[in-house]
């Protein structure tokens, strides 16, 4: 006999979550039983379509510890054809991706579909034809509660969402997590802008401007697949740490093609051995490096005085001087690659040997002209007038040859910043040189002007306000033919060149029409928390707007002093108590606080890991040096001694921004402890 339906609205939920797992099941078994063997002419495509199946099996995998979807849409009215084939009064649940069942029939829409969009945008004000709007709660990947709100009911009260709230307060252990149940109308918006345009978001902590740009990459991929896949897309974080803890967003969202890079990582051309002064790096860093570069490329081409006299056979054709001096001439004028310029050199002349050829009688093909071109005299005048350039040996001359930086930076830099950014000591050889992340980004410069850096179809920036005009112009060039998402906030800049504007790092991204978008409401961090550190706004930001938070949480805030000789003790009690509740918990210092704070720990017999290590239910206390907290949060956070993360930088500004990057890593509860006065901002 057919089972009786139940009349337990939460029992039918769990039976279509049950049907839904055995329909993505069954489509994850279908593809693994695909036989190829017949369908395929070499090879290669084998090769080529056994790829693309092992990514789609990966890709249908059913995570037990991940709602396989979050929420459903009643709609009042049919859906238009281009949306859906459903009917007035269908229902639709929205998931991390599409399920169908072995009708083709969908049981779970994908989230980044047209017809989901309601899910994040709808309101009572414009419920977008939706009837009721369903959101689902879960515990270890079970379906327990859910929660309805009926959009077009007058009766009903606004009221929180209790399930949005708890799924955005749950503990955080392991990576960070994908926001797809819980993404904002004003997220949305940014999420599914279009991609031919970028897109500048300046968010304050806990706003999810990380979460925002990972979700626009998935929703890139879904809408405009076939256009990525030929391009490529890339994420690019701050360091190695951040992308340990973000590498887990996309693949949860069925995205697993996604490349992760730091911006030292775009432009490791040569080995990083030495450290630049603050000084010199800020100088490196500036956008006029890029003149001095394209001129320093450029100092090798000479204009020759003698002919070029090519013998073929019994006769020999003479190019004068004068016309190749105007080839070059005209080379040199136009706004193309070194190297380009320099692989034309050859057909210019041989083209002009050509003609005079053809003058002569002679009736000569292309087989010809890529003889001359290969010809030994015509090589000669290539290698002495426009000689082959090698970025790494060039940039070493530059910061290493006084004379010949005065010639290529006069009127550019001034003495001063000459011997500024003059190596101390001279450089031997590539491979010896002790290169500077700095350098390298002028290494990355000068390959670009003699050979075109290849462009993605898009690139996801975060942290950008801490990235120097020539560290912008590398990025920049890696997306001139696609768009960017730019994530940052200004009031976050800890770097000696940290950018004072969006404008002036859009200008030298190459993208100076992008849109910005201000996110100020937080999600994550308290309101006790962020507006505690907000106070160091006026002083690091003037110009932002302070941040808000949907959450209030009495209590989460603690500053303590203690005395001189019991900080690192009053410390290690700290964590203690922060690890008594559920999460992880990030004990943040300044760098040279964290030799001793990890003696006191592993004293008092307490593990921890360290940044970009993977927290567990057995491994949740991260020590974390305040120069790698940007970007990671943690459910709770101890932070030692204020003053000791200020004067850890090379000045005030420097060290109040980072601090306030270190006060608003917290999630559930922030405890400030110090034996120094605080800072006068936040006394």
């Amino acid at each position: 006999m057919p089972a009786t339906p139940t009349t337990d609205p939460l029992q039918r939920e769990r039976d279509h979550l049950a049907s839904s797992r055995a329909a993505l099941r069954a489509m994850r078994e279908d593809v693994q039983s695909l036989d190829i063997s017949d369908v395929t002419g070499t090879w290669v495509t084998a090769l080529v379509l056994q790829n693309q199946i092992e990514a789609r099996i990966a890709a249908l995998a059913d995570l037990s510890h991940t709602p396989l979807f979050f929420g459903r849409l009643d709609y009042l009215h049919a859906i238009s054809e281009e949306l859906s084939e459903g009917s007035g009064g269908e229902s639709f649940y929205i998931g991390r991706r599409h399920v169908h069942d072995a009708d083709g029939d969908p049981m779970v829409i994908d989230w980044r579909a047209p017809v989901s969009q309601p899910f994040y945008r709808a309101s009572r004000a414009e419920p977008m034809d939706v009837e009721r709007r369903r959101r689902f709660g879960y515990t270890g990947g079970e379906l327990t509660a859910y929660e309805d709100e009926h959009l077009c009911d007058p009766a009903e009260s606004d009221s929180a969402s209790a399930l949005l709230a708890a799924e955005i307060e749950k503990p955080r252990v392991g990576p960070m997590r994908d926001i797809v149940a819980t993404i904002q109308p004003e997220q949305d918006e940014i999420v599914r802008a279009d991609i031919t345009g970028t897109v500048c978001v300046q968010g304050a902590p806990g706003t999810g401007k990380t979460a925002v740009g990972l979700h626009r990459v998935a929703y890139l991929l879904y809408a405009h697949r076939e256009r990525l896949a030929r391009t490529g897309t890339l994420v690019i974080g701050p360091n190695n740490a951040f992308l340990s803890y973000i590498e887990q967003v996309l693949p949860a969202l069925g995205e697993l093609d996604v490349a992760q890079a730091t911006v030292q990582q775009l432009v490791a051309h040569v080995e990083v051995k030495g450290e630049d002064t603050p000084e010199a790096a800020r100088l490196k860093g500036d956008a006029r490096m890029a003149e001095v570069l394209r001129r320093a490329v450029r100092a090798g081409i000479t204009l020759p005085t003698e002919p070029c006299v090519v013998v073929r056979g019994s006769r020999r054709w003479r190019v004068p001087a004068y016309e190749l001096v105007g080839i070059i001439e005209e080379l040199k004028g136009r706004a193309i690659r070194y190297g380009a310029a320099r692989d034309a050199l050859p057909q210019r002349i041989a083209h002009a040997v050509l003609l005079k050829m053809e003058q002569g009688g002679e009736a000569p093909d292309d087989r010809v002209q890529d003889a001359v071109t290969r010809n030994s005299a015509v090589k000669a005048v290539v290698k002495e007038c426009w000689p082959l350039v090698e970025p790494a040996r060039l940039v070493l001359r530059l910061l290493s040859d006084p004379e010949f930086l005065a010639a290529c930076a006069d009127g550019v830099l001034t003495p001063e910043e000459q011997r500024a950014v003059l190596w101390p000591k001279p450089g031997r050889s590539v491979k010896t040189a002790r290169w500077t992340q700095a350098d390298a980004v002028l290494v990355d410069e000068t390959a670009d002007l003699v050979q075109r850096t290849p462009s993605l179809g898009h690139v996801v920036l975060d942290e950008a306000q801490d990235l120097s005009p020539m560290q912008y112009r590398a990025v920049g060039r890696r997306c001139t033919t696609g768009s960017a998402t730019v994530l940052g906030d200004l009031a976050q800049g800890t770097t000696p060149w940290a950018t004072a504007s969006w404008a002036d790092a859009l200008h030298h991204l190459g993208k100076p029409a992008a849109h910005v978008e201000e996110l100020t409401k937080g999600f994550r961090v308290p309101e006790e928390v962020i507006a505690y550190a907000s106070r160091l706004l006026p002083s690091i930001a003037p110009g932002l707007a302070p941040a808000t938070s949907v959450r209030e949480a009495p209590g989460s805030l603690t500053v303590t002093r203690v005395p001189d000789d019991g900080l690192e003790k009053a410390v290690v009690e700290a964590c203690h108590r922060a690890l008594e509740h559920e999460g992880s918990t990030g004990l943040i210092a300044a760098d040279a606080r964290i030799p001793l704070l990890a003696e006191a720990l592993t004293a008092a017999g307490l593990p921890y890991l360290s940044p970009g290590t993977e927290t567990s239910a057995q491994a949740r206390l991260t020590l974390v040096p305040a120069s790698l907290a940007k970007g990671l949060e943690y459910d709770y956070v101890v932070l030692d001694e204020p003053a000791a993360v200020v004067a850890g930088e090379p000045d005030e500004r420097t060290g109040l921004r980072r601090l306030y990057v270190a006060l608003t890593r917290a999630v559930s509860g922030l405890a400030v402890l110090h034996a120094e006065p605080m800072p006068a901002q936040l006394d």
